[in-house]
C-alpha cells in the first residue's frame, strides 16, 4: 500500500506534455577508443518505422532495429550500468526516452560487464566512457545531425551512479574505500577487493565532462568517498534516487551520503519498499531463472514503479535540458 501510494502521489506530477515518438529506434555500434578495445554502445532513438520483438540476451525487446531517426534537435542522454552489467541493463528507461524524444547511447563499460569483470576494480577510469560515447554520438554516429549536443544528460546507476557524479564534476577520495572497508568488510565493494585481483591503472582522477547538463544518479556506489570539497564542482542538476531498503549498498554510507554531500541540494526520491536491483528492469521469466537475485522477490511491484520511476527521469530531462 505504502508503494502505491507513492507511485500515484508520483504519478499525478509528472509533466505528460510532450509529444512521443510512434516507435523506437534501435542499433548496436562499437565506438573507437585510443589505445583500448572498442567501446560497445547500444543507441535507442525516435523513428517512425516498425518495431518487431527480438531477442536482447535473456531479455526481448521491441524496437525498430537500424530503423529511420526522424526528426531533428533531440536531446542526448547517456547510460552507465552497474558493475558486472551492459549495455541493456536499462533497456526500459532508454525506450521511455527515446518515445519522449531523446537519443539514447548506453555503454558496455570495457572490462566491468556480465561476461568480462577483467577491470571491475578500476571504476575511476569508468567516466571516459561516457565522453567517449558522447564524441561519437555528436560525431561519427549516422544519426549526429539529429541530436543537439548542447542538450546531454547522463544516467548511470550504482557503479554507473558513481561514473555520472564523477562525469559531471566528482572527485572521489579513493583512500577512504579501505577505511570503509576494514570497518564494513562484508558491504559488498569490500567483498569484491577480497575476489577480485586489484588492477594497477595509471589513472587516478575521474575524466570530467563540462558537456553533460543534468544527471540521474540511482543508487550511487561509493557515496562515502566523496566529501564536500570532492562535490564542489558539481553545479549542474541532479537527480537522486535511493531504493529504501537498499540490502547491497546500505544507508546511510551511498545514497543518503551523496545527498548530504552535494553543494546544492539535488531533487531526492526515496523509493518505499525497494532494494538495490529494483532500479532495473522486470525480469522475464528467463533472466528471473538464471539470476534471481536481481530479479526480486515478486513482493516490490517493479513494474508499476518503472513506470513511474521512467516518467520522473523524462519529465527532470526535459526540464533541466530544456
Amino acid at each position: 500500500m505504502k508503494l502505491h501510494v507513492w507511485l500515484a502521489g508520483l504519478a499525478a506530477l509528472v509533466w505528460c506534455g510532450f509529444a512521443h515518438a510512434a516507435t523506437v529506434g534501435f542499433e548496436t555500434v562499437s565506438a573507437p577508443v585510443a589505445g583500448d578495445r572498442p567501446l560497445k554502445i547500444s543507441i535507442w532513438y525516435p523513428s517512425d518505422a516498425p518495431e518487431v520483438s527480438e531477442p536482447m540476451g535473456l531479455e526481448t525487446q521491441a524496437v525498430a532495429r537500424g530503423g529511420p531517426i526522424v526528426g531533428r534537435g533531440h536531446p542526448l542522454v547517456v547510460i552507465s550500468h552497474g558493475t558486472g552489467g551492459s549495455d541493456t541493463s536499462h533497456w526500459d528507461t532508454a525506450q521511455a526516452l527515446a518515445r519522449a524524444g531523446f537519443v539514447v547511447a548506453a555503454v558496455a563499460h570495457t572490462g566491468d560487464t556480465y561476461d568480462d569483470r577483467s577491470r571491475a576494480l578500476r571504476i575511476i577510469e569508468r567516466p571516459k566512457h561516457l565522453s567517449v560515447a558522447i564524441d561519437y554520438m555528436t560525431g561519427a554516429w549516422r544519426g549526429h545531425e539529429a541530436i543537439d549536443a548542447g542538450r546531454i544528460g547522463a544516467f548511470g546507476f550504482s557503479a554507473g551512479g558513481f561514473t555520472v557524479l564523477a562525469a559531471i564534476g566528482g572527485e572521489p577520495d579513493m583512500s577512504k574505500v579501505d577505511r570503509h572497508c576494514a570497518v564494513h568488510p562484508h558491504f559488498y565493494e569490500c567483498q569484491m577487493l577480497r575476489m577480485l585481483p586489484r588492477q594497477p591503472t595509471a589513472q587516478t582522477v575521474p575524466a570530467h565532462d563540462p558537456r553533460i547538463r543534468a544527471g540521474v544518479i540511482a543508487a550511487p556506489a561509493l557515496g562515502y568517498a566523496f566529501t564536500p570539497q570532492g562535490l564542489a564542482a558539481v553545479k549542474v542538476p541532479v537527480q537522486l534516487w535511493r531504493a529504501e531498503w537498499d540490502t547491497v549498498l546500505p544507508q546511510p554510507y551511498y545514497a543518503e551520503a551523496v545527498r548530504r554531500t552535494l553543494p546544492k541540494p539535488p531533487e531526492s526520491h526515496v523509493v518505499p519498499g525497494a532494494d538495490h536491483f529494483d532500479f532495473m528492469p522486470a525480469c522475464g521469466a528467463a533472466m528471473a531463472k538464471a539470476a534471481p537475485s536481481i530479479c526480486g522477490d515478486g513482493v516490490f511491484d517493479r513494474v508499476a514503479f518503472h513506470a513511474a520511476f521512467n516518467a520522473e527521469i523524462v519529465r527532470f530531462f526535459r526540464k533541466t535540458l530544456g
